[in-house]
């Protein structure tokens, strides 16, 4: 059994801190011994991916105090802040898990600089794992990373009872992730202000303290537009409430201006529910295709509003057509993979890292 040496951020096992990326680390983590390899876990502290003084020194300990042609796996989290990790792969056999390019991301004032450290860094490294053909793709047109050590793990999930939503009208609606701007919650309110006369509620699940002023601009155009007793921000919910949550709702929705994949849609449509999804990055992959070439809900287009409000005027009104998407969403159920096969791909990709 080979031993890698995983870097993840201290707030993976938080459930008050939840992210798409620390459960996928999280996951994978526990999975990795059923493949091969033995797994060392060293939590890093720190505000990454803007890491302080402090952060970034306690990271380099880390790295140091590893020996020589040590296999290592850095959650890109903290590797695409952490320029030491370009010297450190001189000495260490090193992957990044990239689970978002930040410098796509990036304010355009910081994009230059945040896509000069992360493309040494994904340059330097013998390998760099993404959790979406989207991201694989981005990685090896704009940071120039070589196509045979990029590799795609897609996210896992995990298998559940399908849905009953039965003839329901659909109006009880969930939306999952932090509430900051690049998941656009606003968009998806404004979305819902037009459909007033529509008989629907909106959950939204997640943080609501990592951007307290867009938080507050949401409320406020809510009621401004009188939906705010049909809107609630629950805040971060552990996984199994989450997944008690999801079980009594009737679509997913997601307006994310930047998204990797699409976590969140992959669970909603493991138990059979049907989504309804910007294109932007690689949620178009999440929400894919069932078997029979049917889709299990609508791409529109990003940050389109009247787009989104068009799909959701459409769930709500036609029957026909919710019963054609939860169809699909249930054969869609059946093609997505478990977190043991996403851990296999990390796997395969270590080895080769390993040599």
């Amino acid at each position: 059994m080979g031993l890698v040496h995983v870097a993840v951020p201290i707030g993976i096992n938080d459930w008050t801190l939840p992210s798409g990326g620390n459960h996928y680390d999280r996951r994978v983590i526990d999975e990795l011994p059923g493949t091969g390899w033995d797994v060392r876990e060293h939590l890093v502290p720190g505000s990454w991916p803007k890491p302080t003084l402090f952060d970034r020194i306690w990271f380099d300990r880390i790295l140091a105090g590893l020996p020589d042609d040590a296999v290592v796996l850095i959650d890109g989290l903290i590797a695409a802040a952490a320029p030491s990790v370009v010297d450190a792969a001189r000495r260490l056999r090193i992957a990044v898990l990239l689970h978002m390019p930040f410098a796509e991301a990036a304010a355009p004032e910081a994009t230059a600089e945040v896509a000069s450290v992360e493309g040494a860094v994904l340059n330097a490294c013998a390998a760099v794992v993404t959790t979406s053909d989207w991201t694989r793709d981005w990685v090896i047109t704009h940071h120039g990373v070589p196509s045979d050590l990029v590799r795609t793990a897609t996210p896992g999930v995990d298998p559940g009872p399908l849905a009953s939503s039965g003839a329901s009208p659909g109006g009880e609606l969930l939306c999952v992730g932090p509430v900051v701007p690049a998941k656009g919650q606003d968009v998806l309110v404004t979305a819902l202000g037009q459909l007033r006369e529509l008989s629907w509620t909106c959950q939204f699940v997640g943080a609501c303290d990592n951007d307290p002023g867009f938080v507050t601009s949401l409320f406020e155009a809510a009621q401004r537009m009188g939906i705010e007793d049909r809107l609630t921000f629950t805040g971060a919910l552990s996984q199994r409430r989450l997944a008690m949550l999801r079980s009594e709702s009737d679509l997913v929705i997601s307006a994310s201006r930047h998204e990797a994949y699409g976590m969140a849609l992959a669970e909603a449509l493991a138990v059979g529910i049907p989504v309804i999804a910007t294109d932007a990055g690689g949620q178009s992959e999440a929400v894919g295709q069932a078997s029979d070439g049917t889709r299990p809900g609508l791409l529109v287009p990003d940050g389109d509003v009247d787009a989104v409000a068009d799909a959701l005027r459409r769930w709500l009104t036609d029957p026909d057509l919710r019963q054609r998407w939860r169809e699909s969403a249930a054969l869609r159920r059946r093609d997505l993979a478990g977190w043991s096969e996403t851990a296999r791909a990390v796997a395969a990709a270590l080895d080769s890292v390993a040599g």
